[in-house]
């Protein structure tokens, strides 16, 4: 076996030469065993920021982390599936989708993590369940697939630990934005799920981590790719996160949001066409139905008679939470102190919507994170959010502010205020912009 320099290996990469999968490897075992130093970790990173990674070092770079750790084995009945959101807000999709897919006959062993900025984290909504255990052991989480066929939680220390280690340099040395870097941080933890295929949703907009289609194009190809190469089925769409997707953004407010939705009391049309779209990829790529419209009738289906409810259900009462949550919900999510309407201050339609401004004023009220060891407040944020395109009048409701106190009410509320536009008209496109990939 040739001699193994990290720091030639580097600077092949830094030139923008060829490195082989084993090299690339070796690097990442280096991680665990002190071969690989920080420093050189950092200047890896830096280097593919800088000059790229064909795709098919990219496929490597992925297996190496996701075999860093603990990869999942089942053997199950149904096909293991699973989704991953580049992020939004509103975005409670993943509480519905697992379920549903659950009742269609998949499992769905969804690792998942907290809120990154300004998007909210679908951990942050289930920790807002009283008992759910967000931190459930490996032995819990597998019971729970298999019994119930789908379980949510976050990420444990034996799952990828490389990609942590690198999301950490990549973060303090200005390279979280390099797509190969982020094509391999995400797949290395879905892939180590053990899954026989993968959905993706890219968000692109105003509230998106992808503020446009070409950069969310350019993520979803590099994704869809990558967990293909590397032997998952993978398919994904690109969504609109130019509003909220759901008309409620905050932790507790989102779980009922979810809630109204498995109950048939109040369902979101955006939330729900994302949902039973990314559903009919996932159904279609596992061959659990024949095609797009199979899947969507089965979809819906599972909705409204009750059957995705019920693994919902059985899901958060599996994990420590209550086992009348859908029954009893208001006696598990106390009020927020300052519960309060914003107004429309003119008359007009809603012609544009700050989304990322909503996310941050949440985060005001204390709903998110400034600071990664910050406690959250379940409680606060808001509902009854205003949709893109919705005439209103002066005096006419916005949103309804939820909020621990009247100092952070205050401020939150100017800037939900000022994420609005009111005019005479709005230019809205498509929720489901394009789909990538081959079903």
């Amino acid at each position: 076996m040739s001699v193994f320099l990290p720091q030639e290996f580097i600077a092949q990469i830094r030139d923008g030469g060829q490195v082989t999968n084993a090299d690339i490897k070796r690097f990442i075992q280096g991680f665990a065993n002190g071969q690989t130093s920080q420093a050189q970790i950092g200047a890896f990173a830096m280097a593919v920021r800088l000059s790229g990674l064909p795709p098919h070092s990219i496929v490597a770079l992925t297996e190496a982390l996701r075999d860093s750790g603990d990869v999942m084995a089942w053997d199950l009945d149904g096909p293991v599936l699973d989704k991953h959101s580049t992020g939004g807000v509103g975005d409670n999709v993943s509480l519905l989708l697992g379920p549903i897919i659950a009742a269609c006959g998949g499992y769905v062993p969804m690792i998942s993590g907290q809120g990154l900025g300004h998007t909210g984290g679908t951990l942050d909504k289930l920790d807002s369940i009283p008992g759910y255990r967000v931190d459930a052991d490996n032995d819990l989480f597998r019971k729970t697939v298999s019994e119930v066929g789908c379980a949510i939680i976050g990420q444990t220390g034996h799952l990828a630990p490389a990609d942590k280690t690198l999301y950490a340099i990549r973060s303090a040395t200005a390279c979280v934005d390099s797509v190969p870097l982020i094509t391999a941080s995400i797949l290395s933890k879905k892939l180590a799920e053990g899954l026989d295929a993968l959905v993706l949703d890219i968000k692109c907009g105003n509230g998106a981590m992808m503020t446009d289609v070409g950069a969310a194009r350019t993520l979803a190809g590099s994704l869809i790719d990558v967990a293909n190469g590397a032997g998952v089925k993978t398919t994904g769409l690109i969504t609109d996160m130019n509003q909220s997707l759901a008309s409620a953004a905050g932790n507790a407010l989102e779980v009922m949001n979810v809630i109204e939705y498995f109950n048939n009391t109040a369902r979101d049309q955006r939330l729900h066409q994302v949902t039973v779209g990314l559903c009919a990829e996932m159904l279609v790529s596992s061959g659990l139905a024949p095609d797009l419209k199979a899947a969507n009738s089965k979809v819906e289906s599972v909705i409204h008679n009750g059957r995705a409810a019920g693994v919902f259900a059985k899901m958060v009462a599996a994990l420590g939470g209550p086992k009348d949550l859908l029954e009893n919900p208001d006696k598990y999510f106390p009020p927020a102190p300052v519960v309060q309407d914003i107004y429309a201050n003119t008359d007009g339609v809603i012609s544009g919507i700050d989304t990322k401004a909503i996310g941050l004023a949440v985060i005001v009220l204390g709903g998110g994170r400034k600071k990664p060891e910050d406690t959250i407040d379940s409680r606060v944020g808001f509902d009854h959010l205003a949709t893109l395109g919705q005439s209103v009048g002066k005096g006419d409701v916005l949103a309804r502010m939820h909020a621990a106190d009247e100092d952070s009410a205050h401020g939150a509320s100017k800037i939900l205020e000022h994420a609005y536009s009111i005019g005479e008209r709005a230019e809205t496109g498509p929720l489901i912009i394009e789909r990538i990939g081959e079903v």
